[in-house]
C-alpha cells in the first residue's frame, strides 16, 4: 500500500482524484484545463503516479484514453484498519460513486475497476466462476455458472432467492469473461434492462491485475447506483480471500 499513501501525499494529485469523482471518464486533455500552471508532460506525471498505484484506472475508446476514479485501494485500506470497528459511517468507503459524463455515453465505459492480487490466472478465473468460492467475497451470493458462451451466469442470494441473472457473451479462461446483469435484489430493477459487466486477467509478474468494466447502462438506473457501491468491497474481499485464504470478517450487507 505503500504506492497509494505516496500517491495521496501530493495535493495536485489529490485534486485529479476529487475531479474524477466530480466528473468521471475524463481524457487527460480535460484534467489539464484544471492545471493552467503545469505542463501536459507535468500532469501526465501525476496520472502515472494514480495509476500505478491502482487509485485510477483507464480504458482507451478509438484515439482517447478516458480516466475513472478506482476506490478499491481506498475499500481495501478501510477493509485494513478501519472495518474491525464496524463504525457505520466507515463503510461509506464502499459507497464512492460518481456521476459519469453524459457525452459519448454510447461508447465510453460506465463503471471501471482494477485491483492487482497475488494469485495465479487459473486460481483467479477459480473465483469467479466457482459456487463454493463467491459466497466468501460476493456478499454471499453463490454464482451459477456454465462453461461457454450463452451459457448462463447467475447469482443465488444468500437466503435463496433470484440475485443476478445473466448469460456468458464471452467464455476465454482464463483471460476475459463477459456476461449480461439483470440485478433483483433491490427494488426498482425490474424495470432496469441488463447491463453488461466484463472482467480481464491480465498477467503481471507474480500477481494478476484484475479489471472489471460494468457498462451498457440504458441511463443512471436503479441498476447503476446499486452496483456503483458495491463493486469496491467485492473486489477488495476477493483479493483478501486469494492472498490469504481467509474470507473479510465484516458483514459487507450491514448497513
Amino acid at each position: 500500500m505503500d504506492d497509494v499513501f505516496k500517491a495521496l501525499s501530493d495535493a495536485q494529485r489529490r485534486h485529479v482524484l476529487d475531479l474524477l469523482r466530480e466528473q468521471n471518464g475524463q481524457t487527460q486533455t480535460e484534467l489539464e484545463a484544471a492545471f493552467p500552471g503545469l505542463t501536459r508532460f507535468g500532469v501526465m506525471k501525476h496520472l502515472k503516479v494514480l495509476e500505478d498505484a491502482s487509485l485510477i484506472a483507464t480504458r482507451k475508446v478509438g484515439r482517447f484514453k478516458y480516466h475513472y476514479l478506482n476506490p478499491v485501494p481506498l475499500q481495501e485500506i478501510a477493509d485494513r484498519w478501519i472495518s474491525a470497528f464496524e463504525a457505520p459511517w466507515a463503510r461509506g468507503v464502499s459507497h464512492l460513486k460518481w456521476k459519469l459524463e453524459q457525452e459519448n455515453m454510447h461508447t465510453k465505459p460506465k463503471q471501471v475497476y482494477t485491483t492487482v492480487i497475488r494469485t495465479t490466472p487459473d486460481a483467479l478465473w477459480d473465483a469467479l466462476t466457482n459456487p463454493a468460492v463467491t459466497p466468501l467475497y460476493y456478499y454471499g451470493f453463490k454464482v451459477e455458472a456454465g462453461n461457454k458462451a450463452k451459457g448462463i451466469f447467475n447469482y443465488v442470494a444468500p437466503d435463496g432467492s433470484e440475485g443476478i441473472t445473466g448469460e456468458i457473451l464471452t467464455f476465454d479462461p482464463p483471460h476475459r469473461l463477459v456476461t449480461s446483469f439483470k440485478g433483483h435484489w433491490m427494488p426498482g430493477m425490474e424495470t432496469d434492462a441488463s447491463s453488461r459487466v466484463t472482467y480481464e486477467i491480465m498477467p503481471k509478474g507474480e500477481n494478476c491485475v484484475l479489471t472489471v468494466v460494468h457498462d451498457e447502462f440504458q441511463s443512471e438506473n436503479a441498476t447503476y447506483h446499486a452496483v456503483a457501491g458495491g463493486w469496491s468491497g467485492i473486489l477488495s474481499g476477493l483479493k483478501t480471500l486469494l492472498e490469504t485464504g481467509k474470507p473479510l470478517k465484516y458483514d459487507p450487507m450491514a448497513a
